[in-house]
Order: C-alpha cells, then structure tokens, then sequence
C-alpha cells in the first residue's frame, strides 16, 4: 500500500466528503500493531463478545483487506488477541478496526498489522459461534458497509465508497 494520510486525502476528495460518499469516523479508537497506517477493502462481522467469526475470518486469505468488528462497544472481554493477529499476518490482512477491545497489545504491537480498537482487556471471548458477516455495521457515527475503502493512519479512520489517491 502506498502510504497516503488522512488529512491529505481529505484535503483532495473534499467533493466526495459533501455527496457522503467519504466518512470520517469519530475519533474514538487506540493504535495498536506494527504499522500505523493501513488500508484496503472492507469486510465487516457484528457480533457480542464472541470472537468465533473474528478466527474464521482471519483464517482465511487477507490479500490485503481490512476486518472492521463491530463487537457492540463492549468493554468486558477482548475480540482479538496475539494469536488471531498473528493469524491475520499470515493470511494477508492489512488491518483489523475493533469496535470493542483486544489483549496481548505488546505482542500485537511487535506485528506488522494496522489495529484499531476502543481499548484493551484480559478476558477472553466465550465461543458460542454467533454473530454476522458482511453485514453493514454502525458506530462512531458512520455506516461502513463491505466492500467499501477504509483508511487509518495516526490522525484517524476514514470509509470511502472507493479507492482515494
């Protein structure tokens, strides 16, 4: 991926940001993982603290695509951990974006993965295997749909219904 920045493809796409077609998402998530920018297309799960979807997801090839969880906000247990990054690493995932916490931050920051999440917990998921997938998803203030463009760097999260240059 070519490293672009938010502001810069903000900057540039003003036009898409009016017609809603480019979302910026509140800033609400803590960097993790090895690298502070990522990008790619979209593949969406909800689900509530259970992290089933998350390991079947990642299992399969990434080729750089981004996983955005909605887990619901949910502050009680960790939807992703060092051995399902570790699992995204391998499978060609560019990024994860949780929308509840993870664990095992200091081993996911050794990582060359994008994640993004409300925070960090030690408790793991209970495996119940419930949950969507490519499903449109809500929080912080944007729709993020499958398929769509989604882009993270230092100074955000940004949804684009296309690729930005």
């Amino acid at each position: 991926m070519t490293a672009y920045l938010t502001t810069d493809l903000l900057d540039h796409n003003e036009a898409l940001i009016q017609q809603e077609q480019l979302r910026i998402v509140a800033p609400m998530f803590q960097r993790y993982g090895g690298r502070t920018s990522f990008a790619g297309h979209v593949v969406t799960l909800k689900l509530f603290e259970d992290n089933s979807l998350v390991r079947s997801v990642l299992g399969e090839p990434g080729a750089g695509k981004v996983l955005v969880v909605d887990g619901g906000g949910s502050l009680r247990c960790a939807l992703l951990g060092d051995q399902l990054a570790e699992l995204a690493v391998k499978n060609g995932w560019a990024g994860v974006v949780v929308y509840g916490c993870i664990r095992d931050s200091a081993a996911i920051n050794a990582l060359p993965l994008g994640v993004r999440a409300l925070n960090t917990h030690p408790l793991k998921t209970v495996k119940r295997n419930v949950g969507e997938r490519d499903v449109p998803v809500t929080f912080g203030g944007v729709t993020i749909k499958p398929g769509e463009w989604l882009c993270a760097d230092e100074d955000g999260v940004i949804i684009s219904t296309q690729p930005l240059v």
